[in-house]
C-alpha cells in the first residue's frame, strides 16, 4: 500500500529516499505505465519517488556531438525538439508513434526504456541509434547500451529500488548519416505496434559504411538483425542490396503469435517490408543531407 510520495531536489537526494526505504520504495517520472502495474497489483511500492523536480532531468542536450535526454522529458518533448528532429529523426518518429497526444504529453523517453516493454516505440528507435542509459547508484555512475537492459518481457536488468536512470545519451547524426521508423498498427489511435523497425545508417559515398537495425517483437526486447547489418556494412546502398538484408532480417526474428498483434507468420512476411522500407528512407535521408 502507498505510504508516502517524496519529491527530491537533487539526485543525491533521491538515491537516498531510495536507500532508507529499502526496497519499497520506486522512482515515478510520467508514471503512465508504473500507476498502472501498481493499481492492477503487479507491481508494489510503499513509497513513490518523484524525480521531476530535479533540474536537468527535464532537458535535452547537445555537446560535442552527443545528445544527452534527461529522465523527466516527454515524448512529445522529444518529438517537437528541434535537436531530436535534426539529429536523430528515428527518434522523434518514434515518439510521436506513443499513445494519444494526452499520454506522449507525460509518460517520459526513460520510462519507455525502464519498463522493459520488447516493443516500446522509443526504446526499439534508441537501441537503432546506439544509445546508452546512464544510471547511478549508491557506488557511482554508469552508462549501458540499452538493449542490455532487457531481462525478459516487461524485465529489466535494473534495481528499481536502487538505481536511477538519469537520462539517455546517443551520437548525433553527421551530414553523411540518417535514420527511420516504420511501424505496423492494426488502427490509428492507442493501438500497440504489430510490428516496429527502427534503423540508423552512415553512408560513404554511395556505400554502407554501417547500420543498425533495431526489430520488436520479436524477442524479449528490441533485437538487432545482425546478419542483415554485416550484409550492409561495406556494400553499394542500392535496392538489391537493402531487399537482400531485410530478408535476412528474420534470421533474428522470434515473433510469437498473438490475438493483439497478429500471427508468427504473419508478422515475419511482413518484417522484411518494413526493414526495406526503413532502410530506403534512412538511405535518402542521408544522400539528401549530404546534399545539403
Amino acid at each position: 500500500m502507498l505510504q508516502d510520495y517524496l519529491i527530491p531536489e537533487t539526485v543525491e537526494q533521491a538515491l537516498s529516499y531510495l536507500q532508507d526505504n529499502k526496497g519499497q520504495a520506486r522512482i515515478i517520472a510520467g508514471g503512465t505505465d508504473l500507476l498502472l502495474d501498481l493499481a492492477d497489483g503487479k507491481k508494489e511500492a510503499g513509497v513513490l519517488v518523484d524525480i521531476t523536480r530535479i533540474p536537468g532531468l527535464k532537458k535535452i542536450t547537445m555537446e560535442d556531438g552527443v545528445i544527452r535526454i534527461g529522465a523527466a522529458v516527454t515524448h512529445n518533448r522529444v518529438a517537437k525538439s528541434e535537436i531530436i528532429q535534426e539529429k536523430a529523426s528515428v527518434l522523434a518518429q518514434a515518439s510521436r508513434s506513443v499513445g494519444s497526444l494526452q499520454i506522449r504529453n507525460c509518460a517520459t523517453v526513460v520510462g519507455n526504456v525502464v519498463n522493459a516493454q520488447p516493443a516500446a516505440d522509443a526504446a526499439v528507435a534508441l537501441v537503432a541509434l546506439g544509445a546508452e542509459a546512464e544510471i547511478v547508484s549508491p557506488t557511482g555512475k554508469e552508462y549501458i547500451p540499452v538493449e542490455k537492459l532487457y531481462a525478459g518481457v516487461g524485465k529489466s536488468t535494473l534495481d528499481s529500488t536502487a538505481q536511477i536512470v538519469t537520462g539517455i545519451r546517443f551520437p548525433a547524426a553527421l551530414k553523411n548519416q540518417g535514420s527511420a521508423y516504420e511501424r505496423l498498427e492494426q488502427r490509428k489511435a492507442l493501438a500497440l505496434p504489430m510490428l516496429n523497425v527502427a534503423v540508423a545508417v552512415s553512408l560513404s559515398g554511395e556505400r554502407f559504411e554501417w547500420a543498425r537495425i533495431a526489430m520488436a517483437p520479436v524477442g524479449t526486447g528490441p533485437v538487432r538483425a545482425a546478419e542483415a547489418e554485416a550484409i550492409l556494412k561495406g556494400a553499394e546502398a542500392n535496392l538489391e542490396v537493402i531487399e537482400k538484408a531485410a530478408q535476412a532480417a528474420t534470421s533474428q526474428a522470434n515473433p510469437r503469435s498473438s490475438a493483439l498483434r497478429g500471427s508468427r507468420e504473419y508478422r515475419l512476411e511482413v518484417l522484411p517490408v518494413l526493414v526495406r522500407r526503413a532502410l530506403e528512407a534512412a538511405v535518402a535521408q542521408a544522400k539528401g543531407n549530404c546534399k545539403q
